[in-house]
């Protein structure tokens, strides 16, 4: 039995003989994990996800086509119901599920996606606000006149065909696409380990751009832009290139910026809307409004009443209603910033070569491969037409013959059974087929064929043949072909621009962007509320008038700054104790006439007791050259480079020590060589040249400017440019003048100066004396209680030194001007 036992025992080194003995393939789970997931990738990258470069279509896009083709669902034939065509595509060609062939065919037939629609639906196709299509039991569909150019002549054997994933039926291996689909309508797809991004093109530019490349093979990126000004989104919108679109262009990977279009409107209440007539690419107008709404809830934008969807008809229209004192064009690039009015669309155009290659193209390489697939394409039309003419031409030279030989071709026919054929092939010279088509014709037509129909359809046969024979052997005749029909497409389908092609980069926004551009007037009050307003609140008025009612102070709280400034200036803010601070202008909150505006110690780092008592505007684009002169309340005066306060922190910088007692109160920019006027209450003023001050740093105390008498002070400094400038004094009780600076001859620092105007009970002390240079054509007045007027300068009477000016603006009892503040018109910046 141990014998026995012994003898079914398999020895170890059975059990370990090689596989390849056994006839079994040794592998690991790791080979075979990734041999398996690289089949499933190519599977989906070449036969699901990708489009092909030389139709731009994805599989499942292209079996659609062919099948409605194929059943004649194309106009004029009547649409037909859109489960039919899904359940025909479905069982012949893409066994994939029916709600992937419905969602793509439904895409073919939206025109916020598809810049030429393919597929021409009938009933619910959904919206571009993401609402879902009806059921395709539903809904019905025909193929479109754009979709039927990519099919033309696909039955004259102009495209390689195989065999369906049954084998029971052929589908094309690619459709003819007698136009540059890829870039028409362009394409988006993820594949495993890629994606593609392709944006859609105007129809008349890609044609363009291919013929200038047919002609010129060797054409720049550039060339073939000034053909192509970027892509044509079919919701069209504002499209930023510059540099990014370019590369995309070259390399096939970039970015656009795309952009809402917006315009502003006023409504009946004197408040504003903001309109949006054009969204980007792929918004949804019902998730913007819903943003909207969040972002007010959130308070991350203010100023906006209502937002709401008032599209009707195909017509796009979302309308943002503002708030009073609202800044339409801030909260619209507020929206810009903050939601998808603004959108980025990145380039990565991947597509197939062959079918079979993934490649990221440039422009150059995509219309390369398109020309060549069309010379293709015509070349083996052209093959096919020849063939069948030529087979056509033969038959009608038998059928000539038999013309020529009627009555024998009928008395063999009569006298011939079964070898009627080679009777006639022998007798007559036939071959045959022609004696085929003799023989299949009924015998009272070949007694009545017409001699003069055949011979004029066999001329035209032969022209056919040899302008098919032409063709065939010159490449560029195949090009020229190509070209006219391409032209031919251009002209039948061709249509404007959608998309504005704006060719410059819009980068990331700046606070700065964010704020319009715009002239406004800054108002400070002698408790130190400032706010922002803008010029054209103030309407002008003539002189002698009392103006508008303006700034709501509190008690004893009057303005006493008044500067004209673009938002985007610079402001210098100069303290009473000789510090500087400086904001942008838009920083200063913006308000209504009437507001009171904030308190400036919210803006700025001010000490217990600070006040600010001098502004000054630095333009944007300003150099820092110069100075900045200053006086002070008793009447010392220096100057500084303007460089020295080229960097301002935020707790302020030291612009002046001052004696105790004493307060910064006047600041002008100079030149170094202008020369100074200071005024005082009295009306006394000097003149002298600033050179008479030499420059000091920023600590310094300064020098002696005027001597005052008693009980007199300062009320004003300012720079005389030249002779032609006048002088604009005015007094508490609303008296005005100009005198020529002329008037006022050069002395030395130090001294007490001469008359500037007479000073009387009804005159009140002078308030104000400021140099006017040619542009400034106008002054704002605000008095102690708010009101504001705005005049001429050409309405205030050119009078002497020694007079007291006449009535510029009148009061309610007790009140009294408390500044002026003069304004130039400047143009804004366009766009802006």
């Amino acid at each position: 039995m141990a014998d026995n036992d012994n003898k079914n025992i398999v020895e170890p080194e059975i059990l370990n003989e090689e596989p390849e003995i056994r006839g079994i393939e040794k592998s690991t789970v790791e080979s075979v994990m990734e041999d398996s997931f690289l089949k499933y990738s190519m599977s989906v990258i070449i036969d699901r996800a990708l489009p092909d470069v030389r139709d731009g279509l994805k599989p499942v896009n292209r079996r659609i086509l062919y099948a409605m083709n194929k059943n004649g669902w194309r106009a004029p034939h009547a649409t037909v119901k859109s489960a039919k065509i899904v359940g025909e595509v479905m069982g012949n060609y893409h066994p994939h599920g029916d709600s992937s062939i419905y969602d793509a065919m439904v895409n073919l037939a939206q025109p916020w996606k598809m810049r030429y629609t393919l597929v021409e639906g009938q009933g619910n196709f959904g919206s571009m606000d993401g609402d879902e299509p009806a059921a395709s039991r539903y809904t019905e569909a025909r193929m479109d006149k754009v979709g039927g150019e990519l099919l033309a002549d696909i039955d004259k054997e102009t495209v390689d065909f195989r065999d369906n994933f049954d084998g029971t039926e052929k589908e094309p291996v690619v459709l003819p696409s007698a136009v540059p689909n890829i870039l028409l309508n362009g394409q988006m797809g993820i594949a495993v380990g890629m994606a593609t991004n392709i944006p859609p093109h105007n129809l008349g530019e890609v044609v363009d751009a291919t013929v200038a490349q047919i002609d010129n093979p060797e054409i720049t990126l550039d060339e073939l832009l000034t053909h192509i000004k970027g892509p044509d989104f079919p919701t069209g919108a504002e499209v930023y290139g510059g540099a990014p679109m370019r590369q995309a262009y070259e390399t096939g990977r970039g970015s656009v910026t795309i952009r809402a279009v917006a315009t502003i409107e006023e409504r009946k209440n004197g408040r504003y809307s903001i309109i949006i007539t054009e969204v980007p690419y792929g918004m949804s107008k019902e998730g913007f409004v819903d943003k909207v709404r969040e972002l007010v809830l959130a308070k991350k934008i203010t100023h906006i009443a209502d937002a709401r969807d008032e599209s009707a008809r195909g017509k796009v229209r979302v309308v943002v209603e503002l708030k009073k004192d609202a800044y339409p064009k801030k909260i619209l690039n507020q929206l810009y910033k903050l939601t998808g009015l603004q959108t980025s669309f990145h380039y990565n155009v991947l597509a197939l070569v062959n079918g079979i290659q993934p490649k990221v193209m440039g422009l150059k390489e995509i219309l390369a491969e398109f020309i060549k697939h069309r010379q293709g394409v015509i070349r083996r039309r052209t093959e096919f037409e020849l063939r069948k003419a030529k087979e056509r031409a033969h038959i009608l030279e038998g059928l000539k013959i038999a013309l020529d030989h009627i009555d024998e071709v009928i008395k063999t026919i009569r006298e011939s059974y079964d070898d009627a054929d080679k009777r006639l092939m022998e007798r007559f010279g036939l071959s045959e087929i022609q004696a085929a088509a003799i023989l299949a014709m009924q015998l009272r037509r070949l007694q009545g064929l017409e001699r003069d129909k055949i011979e004029d359809e066999l001329k035209q046969l032969h022209e056919l043949i040899k302008k098919l024979e032409a063709i065939l052997a010159s490449e560029q005749e195949i090009l020229n072909v190509v070209k006219a029909e391409l032209l031919a497409m251009k002209d039948k389908y061709g249509d404007e621009r959608r998309s504005k092609i704006i060719n410059h980069e819009l980068g990331k926004f700046s606070d700065e962007e964010l704020i319009p551009e715009e002239e406004s007037v800054i108002l400070l009050t002698s408790e130190n509320y400032i706010k922002r307003t803008l010029v054209s609140d103030y309407r002008r008025q003539n002189r002698g008038g009392k103006g508008k009612r303006g700034m709501t102070t509190k008690e004893e709280d009057v303005i006493d700054q008044v500067v004209q400034a673009s938002t985007h200036d610079y402001l210098l803010f100069f303290t009473n104790m000789g510090r500087i601070f400086r904001l942008k202008a838009y920083e200063v909150p913006a308000a209504s006439l009437s507001a009171k505006g904030v308190a400036a110690v919210n803006l700025l780092q001010l000490q217990p007791e600070e006040k600010i008592t001098a502004i000054i505007k630095h333009e944007k684009n300003a150099n820092d050259d110069g100075y900045l002169f200053m006086a002070t309340q008793k009447g010392t005066v220096k100057k500084t480079p303007v460089k020295d306060y080229a960097n301002v922190r935020t707790n302020g910088l030291i612009a002046i020590k001052l004696d105790e007692g004493d307060e910064l109160r006047w600041i002008k920019r100079t030149s170094g060589d202008n020369d100074v006027i200071i005024s005082t209450s009295a009306g006394q003023a000097i003149r002298f040249n600033e050179k008479d001050t030499r420059p000091m740093g920023r600590s310094a105390r300064g020098v002696r400017g005027v001597r005052l008498r008693p009980n007199d002070s300062v009320v004003g400094m300012d720079i005389v440019t030249g002779d032609d400038q006048t002088l604009l004094v005015v007094s508490e009780k609303g008296f005005g003048k100009r005198t020529k600076v002329s008037n006022f001859p050069s002395h030395k620092r130090g001294g007490v100066g001469i008359k500037a105007a007479v000073v009387t009970a009804k005159t009140g002390p002078i308030i104000s004396v400021q140099t006017i240079d040619p542009e400034v054509t106008e002054a704002l007045l605000v008095s102690q209680n708010g009101q504001t007027i705005r005049l001429s300068l050409s309405d205030i009477k050119l009078l002497g030194r020694t007079t007291q000016g006449v009535t510029i603006m009148r009061f309610s009892d007790g009140d009294a001007v408390s500044s002026i503040g003069l304004m130039a018109d400047r143009p804004q910046d366009e766009g802006k």
